[in-house]
């Protein structure tokens, strides 16, 4: 009874937090500051037409390597804790003929999608974030389809850190050669609109989409081989 009580309670809190935000909340009629540095001179400066990932990488870049960052902490958390270990073995059933076949079709589809994701993330909708967890997806349906077979997980672990370290260097370089953590100045930035456009972006966001990728596909590898998944 008491557990049902504070459950209720909380409920009705959060309730009561939201509502009152909600009743103050006054939609902005005009950018900031900020934001309006961004619409008017981002576009020249940047250099690239998908101004809003764009300001994610440049502008914000320290914000984009949290959030990277916070992916390979929760990555690394569980495959701390989900170590295999000695337990039951469950045996594994084989998947269906028709998941087979179509793994084997979308795998090569999905996997070209997502590199088209992140490689022109800096002139349409998309970027590393995006691309890398397409990527993530062709080899989580891998898994599905082929539950029995193995998978190295130390290539996983080498492409998050040679995509980590490139990453940084990156950033890096944009200090010494150009205005700060992550300008995408230090090779030149090109013409609007062309694929080879808006400086480093498409390089960066290459390597954010393979670190995303690779850490995702870990934390399913890590759910997969944990003692309470052991399976033969």
């Amino acid at each position: 009874m008491i557990k049902k009580l504070t459950f209720l309670a909380l409920i009705a809190g959060f309730g009561y937090m939201l509502w009152t935000g909600l009743a103050k909340y006054n939609a902005a009629e005009s950018l900031n500051r900020i934001s309006s540095y961004y619409a008017q001179d981002g576009l020249e400066e940047v250099g690239a037409a998908n101004l809003v990932t764009a300001v994610v990488v440049t502008y914000r870049g320290l914000d984009t390597l949290g959030e990277v960052s916070i992916l390979f902490l929760t990555a690394s958390i569980l495959g701390f804790f989900l170590v295999s270990g000695k337990g039951p073995k469950i045996p594994l059933q084989d998947s269906s003929e028709i998941l087979k076949t179509a793994s084997k079709l979308l795998e090569p589809i999905i996997l070209l999608f997502g590199i088209y994701v992140f490689i022109n993330g800096h002139l349409t909708p998309g970027g590393g974030f995006q691309g890398g967890a397409i990527l993530a997806s062709a080899l989580i349906l891998a898994y599905l389809a082929n539950p029995k077979e193995g998978i190295n997980k130390s290539i996983f672990r080498i492409t998050e850190s040679i995509s980590g370290v490139v990453f940084i260097l990156i950033g890096i370089l944009g200090i010494v050669l150009a205005g700060g953590f992550l300008d995408n100045r230090i090779i030149p930035v090109g013409s609007i609109g062309d694929l080879i456009s808006a400086g480093i972006i498409p390089i960066i966001y290459i390597f954010v989409g393979m670190k995303v990728g690779a850490e995702l596909t870990s934390i399913v590898t890590n759910l997969k081989h944990s003692p309470k998944n052991n399976v033969e």
